[in-house]
């Protein structure tokens, strides 16, 4: 009797033992479903305090046409806006928020990019495939250089005073030296070509090969491809925006809606995050370090970079649908965003947003 009741008293312990090691788990396990769940909730909800309106600047042309990227002249302190399916090219005063001339003609115009040292822009101009020079002395056209097709974004090698700019439906890049007005190469590729930007610190450009899913390096001095990288997971690799102090380039992958963050000296994906449906043009903002994706479904997806290896994602802010470009800027921190609807009807504006982030 007493062999049966010590092994009963030694089965009842192990059952307790086990009862409580289950309860543990179950815990254990309970609490990181529902900080899963949080972290879940915090990238998917709404990002309803990120960014503040504080003014809208009513557009002369026409409404309910599609507008395109956007570049800040910080030498006179002018935001330019760039309305392709109105043909023409806005220069806004930064300072009160003013219209103070409009440029055309610049048919289709898509992309636009400030030349500091010439006093110039120069604009994609998609439905007549070339590149308009606009001197910004006298507000005028001056030139217009011919491209392959569909002439997009665009990006300016300073150290060498060269335009870079994408035919995106020609595969190619046209290579322009600012200092004549001449395209001196055009690169082709196997591929659509989506936005370059430029490292000044390692004084390379880079090219988004977006059917390829591929990151190209062109080497300035020779205006040769030098290397190719994959950007897996990122599918349709279009927009791109750089952390240049951190080596990092953020790329917007149309066709699975991520945005991806590239190691510039890795040169490999180290994180992917989801944006809204449609992500487009992709800023940073440098003293903040915000990343703001415009997307076509009526968002703002916006990022914040923790440090080189962290990324979180603050939220979807929502916006008018068609809303695909914007710009920030550096100074006063503040995003423009063109809408080419309000409400439901037509439009054609900018409104202007301030960073509000409770965090």
């Amino acid at each position: 009797m007493r062999s049966i009741r010590g092994a009963s008293v030694i089965l009842l312990m192990c059952a307790g033992a086990l009862y409580f090691l289950y309860a543990g788990m179950r815990s254990a396990m309970d609490g990181l479903a529902r900080a899963n769940k949080a972290r879940i909730a915090r990238a998917a909800a709404p990002a309803r305090a990120t960014l503040k309106p504080i003014a809208t600047i009513e557009l002369p042309g026409p409404k309910g046409k599609r507008f395109d990227y956007l570049t800040i002249d910080y030498d006179d302190g002018y935001l330019l806006s760039a309305h392709l399916g109105a043909g023409l090219l806005y220069v806004i005063d930064l300072k009160n928020h003013a219209v103070v001339v409009t440029i055309s003609p610049v048919p289709g115009v898509e992309g636009v990019e400030y030349v500091p040292e010439f006093k110039k822009a120069y604009t994609s101009n998609w439905h007549e495939n070339k590149i308009g020079v606009v001197d910004l002395k006298s507000m005028k056209v001056v030139a217009r250089l011919p491209t392959e097709d569909k002439p997009d974004g665009s990006a300016y090698a300073s150290d060498f005073k060269k335009l870079y700019v994408s035919d995106e439906r020609g595969k190619a890049e046209a290579v322009v030296d600012v200092r004549k007005d001449q395209i001196i190469k055009t690169l082709h590729f196997d591929s659509e070509t989506g936005m370059p930007q430029y490292d000044p610190v390692a004084k390379m450009v880079y090219l988004n090969l977006q059917d390829k899913n591929v990151f190209a390096i062109i080497n300035p001095k020779t205006d040769e491809v030098v290397a190719r990288h994959p950007v897996a997971p990122c599918q349709g690799n279009h927009g791109m925006t750089l952390d240049v102090k951190n080596r990092r380039a953020f790329l917007v992958c149309e066709d699975n809606n991520l945005m991806a963050v590239f190691d510039l000296d890795r040169h490999r994906v180290i994180a992917t995050l989801p944006i809204a449906e449609g992500g487009d043009v992709i800023k940073f903002d440098e003293g903040l370090g915000l990343i703001y994706v415009a997307c076509y479904s009526g968002a703002i997806s916006i990022f914040k970079e923790d440090d080189p290896n962290r990324f979180e994602k603050l939220g979807d802010f929502p916006t008018e649908k068609k809303v695909h470009s914007l710009a920030v800027d550096q100074r006063t921190h503040r995003v423009y965003a063109p809408e080419e609807q309000a409400g439901g009807n037509p439009a054609a504006r900018i409104v202007v947003y301030e960073p509000a982030i409770n965090r």
